[in-house]
């Protein structure tokens, strides 16, 4: 599938799901794990925070709402989740922007803390948005990347049949290699689980990386 095809496909998708309500479902069931992989990246004020396919912008409103000097940003391709990530946040720090990720115009070493949640398998080259997380990453700044779609959770297998777009699925080493081969330093990767989680949930894969200081 050529690369326009694709992102046409996932855009379609997150569009639909926007306009029927699943968005708030997304928040819902994403929120326990997603919370756990923002707290590791420790925002603080003054700092500057990306969330790679922000949806609805809960995670940004996270962000903004930690002190009024902290600027929060959220990128996505569905303009229908845009627009209900700038509805649902009144915050003046808070910004949205409605672009496929990488997007060559965010600035280079501006962020301290980038999250991509349930984002990176959908897009059409994750080396090159590994790459490009890296690069907008300021030196000490983190990035978590977490993703349900992967190999050792085979209850999601068949996710691409499903939602009826291409994903990229990746073992746990896969995921660790992608951001190592950047130049990032690996620091954590994990498993995280929602409190009702059932027993033998395989998890969210969370992979967080470091831009080393220079």
């Amino acid at each position: 599938m050529r690369e326009e095809d694709r992102l046409d496909a996932v855009r379609d998708v997150f569009d639909r799901w926007a306009t029927s309500g699943r968005a708030e479902g997304m928040e819902r069931g994403h929120a326990p794990t997603a919370r756990q992989a923002f707290d590791r990246l420790g925002v603080r004020a003054g700092q500057h925070f990306l969330d790679v396919g922000c949806g609805n912008g809960y995670a940004v409103r996270w962000a903004a709402s930690i002190d009024p000097t902290t600027r929060a940003v959220g990128i996505d391709l569905s303009a229908a989740m845009i627009a209900r990530a700038r509805a649902e946040t009144p915050a003046p720090n808070a910004r949205f922007i409605h672009a496929p990720f990488p997007l060559p115009l965010l600035r280079a070493r501006t962020f301290d803390a980038i999250l991509s949640m349930e984002a990176f398998y959908y897009l059409p080259d994750p080396g090159w948005g590994a790459i490009s997380a890296a690069r907008l990453l300021a030196p000490g700044g983190l990035f978590a990347c977490v993703v349900d779609f992967y190999e050792e959770n085979p209850a999601s297998h068949d996710w691409p049949e499903q939602v009826g777009v291409p994903m990229y699925r990746l073992p746990a080493a896969g995921w660790r290699a992608l951001l190592a081969a950047t130049g990032l330093e690996v620091v954590e990767q994990t498993r995280l689980h929602a409190p009702d989680a059932p027993p033998g949930d395989a998890g969210s894969l969370l992979t967080l990386a470091r831009r080393p200081e220079e």
